[in-house]
């Protein structure tokens, strides 16, 4: 078969497993007694509708259904989109200190009020999608205000940068992790990581100069101090002063980092070629080494495990999230960095999707394959690295060979 050929039936299966299963599933679980979309589904498919409502969750379905309504020009998902926008809004931005609160209870009422930037930077994630998708204003000034929020009280003047967490008013707190699994360090990967993703996407519709310093100074932050020069993996945790702490390995947000540093450093690069096109050649040389360190954890059933902990316990569990973002990985291996078997290992890691995490019986994807103790729907299981691989490679297909 050609690649024209498997490309066109890629995109017509991912389509159709997003049109059909993932999409419909989220919708089914907005909350018509207090807004926004119920805070937890178990693993055996038991809606909890007194659970508390995160921010990461409420703004990633937020920025689902904003970027389906975009790409697959469905005007549809944005009354999805509309219900998650106005959760937000309302309920966890903080009208008197600003920024989102962590949580909420089932009702909206504050829970967690505690500032951490990862939140912060979903919420402009999909505030700026959903101003993308329809223009509106409210959407983009609020985004700008949470952008200005963690400059004002995340970025680290000293030593550059992205703290953690702050309290409510913006003071220090001791406890910065975003879950119990994490290190309690100030500076992480992953808050930086997915504070890149949201500037991306709302330098997309605000060309302001101070974002475009601070998303340049983010990627040389990733080349300069978080990528390890030697092992072309991500490290994890950081004190203030960017000293490693710990040794472990996460292969999912390796390839996950691969397309997201390409992407960023692609928006600056179109818009000042004579000022970024030396970033993005370093970006792209170095994206392409972590592509191929984070496959160091992909297995012979087409597979990514999860990670390798500091003290060298590998973890094989499989989760959603990784297989989503190593089909995606793959696939801008392909794309961007010309390796043709990439195409291939894309293509057969969505075929162990399909057959061991897609539930077919009750939509959406489990956790991990035969899981049904941790939940369909939660803190941090949500529809957005599912939705996005399918609607990345649909998004893309016009930029193929």
């Amino acid at each position: 078969m050609e690649n024209s050929d498997i490309l066109e039936n890629l995109q017509k299966e991912l389509h159709l497993e997003l049109t059909t299963n993932i999409l419909p599933y989220w919708e089914k679980l907005y909350d018509p007694h207090y807004g926004g979309y119920y805070g937890r589904v178990t693993g055996k498919e038991e809606l909890i509708p007194e659970a508390p409502k995160g921010a990461v969750l409420q703004s990633r379905i937020l920025w689902t259904y904003s970027a389906a309504a975009r790409i697959l020009k469905d005007k549809r998902y944005l009354v999805p989109a509309a219900r998650a926008r106005d959760f937000v809004l309302d309920k966890l931005l903080d009208k008197e200190y600003g920024g989102v609160y962590w949580s909420t209870d089932h009702k909206g009422e504050p829970l967690d009020t505690r500032k951490q930037f990862y939140a912060l930077g979903f919420a402009i994630y999909g505030l700026s999608e959903y101003h993308r998708a329809t223009g509106d204003p409210r959407a983009l000034d609020s985004a700008i205000g949470l952008f200005r929020d963690i400059e004002t009280h995340s970025y680290d003047k000293i030593y550059g940068g992205y703290l953690e967490a702050a309290s409510r008013d913006w003071s220090e707190i001791r406890d910065f992790r975003l879950s119990e699994k994490d290190a309690n360090e100030k500076k992480t990967m992953n808050t930086h990581l997915h504070i890149l993703e949201p500037y991306t996407n709302l330098f997309r519709v605000w060309k302001d100069p101070g974002l475009e310093v601070a998303l340049a100074g983010l990627i040389r932050l990733f080349l300069d101090k978080i990528i390890d020069p030697s092992t072309h993996h991500l490290s994890l945790f950081f004190d203030e002063e960017y000293h490693v702490r710990g040794s472990a390995i996460s292969y999912g947000h390796d390839i996950e980092a691969s397309w997201l540093l390409m992407e960023a450093a692609k928006e600056l690069a179109d818009y000042k070629p004579g000022v970024y096109g030396e970033i993005l050649s370093r970006v792209t040389d170095q994206s392409r080494d972590v592509a191929f360190a984070a496959l160091k954890g992909f297995q012979s059933d087409f597979s990514m495990i999860y990670e390798v902990a500091s003290g060298g316990r590998i973890d094989k569990t499989r989760h959603w999230w990784v297989q989503a973002e190593t089909v995606l990985g793959l696939f801008y291996l392909y794309l961007w960095h010309k390796v043709p078997h990439a195409l291939h290992m894309a293509v057969n890691c969505w075929n162990y999707i399909r057959e061991n995490i897609v539930d077919k019986e009750h939509g959406e994807w489990f956790w991990s394959p035969g899981n049904t103790t941790d939940d369909k729907a939660g803190f941090w299981k949500c529809p957005y690295h599912n939705s996005r691989m399918c609607l990345q490679v649909i998004d893309h297909m016009h930029q193929l060979p």
